[in-house]
């Protein structure tokens, strides 16, 4: 069974930096990719950024594109979301998710880890 574990949230100012993890143990997921995503409270849940697990290859929704990176470590089926300059806006739980990519795009799965709080104040 697919297990994907988030942590590293916690409270930050605006312009802060915080380094998100989500551990994923359960299959293989070199044909896979992985996907974080965000929730503020009355919002719907909204795309962040991905990876392709083999590639590297690594898509950003507008609203992160040079702010946030996202990696992983292969060895470790771990993937990271390093956030830098932070902003009140970014404040939500995170998710991460275990998904497909194709072409420019990635489909969410439908497993999902417990999520992580990230507060930004301003």
């Amino acid at each position: 069974q697919v297990q994907l574990v988030e942590s590293g949230g916690g409270l930050v100012q605006a312009g802060g930096s915080l380094r998100l993890s989500c551990a994923a143990s359960g299959r293989t997921f070199s044909s896979y990719a992985m996907g974080w995503f965000r929730q503020a409270p009355g919002k719907e849940r909204e795309f962040v950024a991905a990876i392709r697990w083999s590639s590297g290859r690594t898509y950003y929704a507008d609203s992160v594109k040079g702010r946030f990176t996202i990696s992983r470590d292969n060895a470790k089926s771990t993937v990271f979301l390093q956030m830098n300059s932070l902003k009140p806006d970014d404040t939500a739980v995170y998710y991460c998710n275990v998904g497909q990519a194709s072409g420019s795009d990635y489909y969410r799965g439908d497993y999902w880890g417990q999520g992580t709080q990230v507060t930004v104040s301003s």
